[in-house]
């Protein structure tokens, strides 16, 4: 029977064509050298401070933790509120200009090294060749029928990759939930829906992302793969296979003189290919599929070393340095370019006036809020009375006491509490009646002052902008 596929070219009288290419699955070969050195030391570095941040204790309290319920965000010694959103904005904006900075001079470094998917593709990856053996013997197990030897090999590997993957999801919602109080509900078997929810999902979620899917997320998924062309240009260090001095390739013994046989460098042994994590040839160019892992530069000069021939076949280089044979140090001069240069001021400038701002940041946010069923309204005396709802936050780690004044128009004074405590890293609502004399204000619009003093350090203190509404009919 035909496939419906060969059914529809036959009726048609002509090739059927695949619009889209059917998964090769990718068998990367461990390796070693400069390259992977730096990325397993970027493995560890950030699982270190992923998983170890929770667990740090800073005042009595989580040093990292980000409580939604309460909406506060410790951060070590900072206590930030929802109006400290700016924070976030300055922080995306620095990300974004690192971004842009380490693409133009170097590529995708940060997918290469940083990247969450490569790191826990890396661990995975790691996990399998410690339980199936390197590329070969995982290639012929897959191959094999099912035996029990396969079975079990295939259940310890993802075993222990779920047990990884739940432990991730367990530290993810740790940063949410006090990590202490979390594993205590996971002991009783009493945590709540929504952990339960975030646990299995970012575990599900690294568990296929970093097991299955890998380099099709960095392929087809990841967005960044189709826009970093726009941040390369001529003098951007990218892997590059060296052409020019490759080709034509060819196996040879280690003896034999390339020159005499008319061969390139390269011995065609495909060992660059059979590292790849994404399953490109680099010798084919750079490709958007190229994560810039420089796993294939360590394979590349690894045979190199054993062929006697100088490194440097496939190496980090740039295209204006490729096409005019540049040296090293003529490559690097021309890092500090003008766009280099932008990119540079832009991220210094969003960074310093981040860390300026944070730094001199008061202790202290003040909301202002009109009861808006009421705008004005004449009262005893005939005096002019407006209500306010005034949000006071405490940004520090101690119970603070506050004053509060007005100011703006002549007369004007609370006729309310002005005194009140406000909780350690908490906020307090403070409901307040400002009253004037009946002929302190023209009708209208006026504005006003609220102040809020810490009583305990004068120096403490904000004033908001308010409007005072005397109404035409108290005239």
């Amino acid at each position: 029977m035909k496939s419906p596929r060969k059914a529809a070219a036959a009726a048609t009288g002509g090739d059927a064509v695949d619009l889209y290419e059917l998964r090769r699955k990718v068998y990367p070969r461990a390796v070693t050298g400069w390259f992977a050195g730096w990325r397993w030391v970027m493995v560890w570095l950030t699982q270190l401070v992923f998983y170890g941040l929770p667990w740090l204790q800073w005042n009595g309290r989580q040093a990292v933790l980000f409580d939604l319920e309460s909406r506060r965000f410790f951060i070590f010694g900072l206590v930030l509120h929802p109006q400290d959103f700016i924070y976030l904005t300055g922080l995306l904006v620095i990300s974004a200009m690192s971004l842009f900075l380490f693409t133009t001079i170097a590529g995708r470094l940060w997918c290469g090294y940083a990247c969450p998917q490569t790191v826990y593709t890396e661990i995975f990856l790691w996990i399998e060749r410690r339980i199936e053996g390197d590329r070969f013997k995982r290639m012929k197990l897959d191959a094999a029928p099912m035996s029990a030897r396969k079975l079990g090999l295939k259940a310890a590997k993802h075993g222990v990759w779920i047990l990884f993957s739940l432990w991730t999801g367990f530290t993810f919602v740790g940063y949410f939930t006090p990590i202490l109080e979390l594993g205590g509900l996971v002991a009783t078997a009493a945590l709540g829906p929504w952990q339960t929810f975030w646990i299995l999902f970012y575990g599900f979620a690294t568990y296929g992302n970093a097991g299955f899917m890998r380099e099709q997320v960095c392929k087809y998924m990841c967005p960044y793969a189709r826009f970093q062309g726009v941040m390369f240009d001529r003098d951007t260090l990218i892997i590059t296979y060296d052409a020019g001095r490759g080709e034509p390739r060819g196996s040879r013994s280690r003896k034999a003189d390339p020159s005499v046989l008319g061969l390139g460098s390269c011995i065609d042994c495909g060992l660059c290919v059979e590292v790849c994590p994404t399953g490109i040839d680099i010798r084919e160019g750079l490709q958007a599929e190229c994560i810039g892992c420089a796993a294939c530069i360590d394979a590349c000069d690894a045979v190199m070393g054993k062929m006697s021939y100088p490194p440097g076949l496939i190496r980090y280089d740039t295209e204006n340095g490729t096409q005019n044979r540049w040296s090293r140090a003529q490559l690097w001069r021309r890092v500090v370019r003008p766009r280099v240069l932008v990119y540079t001021a832009v991220l210094l400038a969003a960074t310093i006036a981040l860390v300026a701002h944070m730094a001199t940041r008061t202790p202290l946010k003040l909301d202002v809020i009109r009861d808006r069923g009421t705008l004005g309204r004449e009262v005893d005396d005939g005096m002019i009375e407006n209500v306010y709802r005034l949000q006071v936050v405490n940004s520090t780690e101690e119970p603070r006491s506050y004053v509060l004044s007005v100011s703006g128009i002549e007369t004007v004074f609370i006729d309310s509490q002005t005194e009140f405590d406000v909780e350690a890293a908490g906020n307090r609502m403070v409901p307040v009646r400002v009253r004037i004399l009946p002929d302190a204000g023209e009708p209208g619009t006026h504005t006003i002052y609220f102040g809020v003093t810490d009583l305990d350090d004068p120096d403490v203190s904000v004033n908001e902008k308010a409007t005072f509404y005397v109404p035409f009919q108290a005239r």
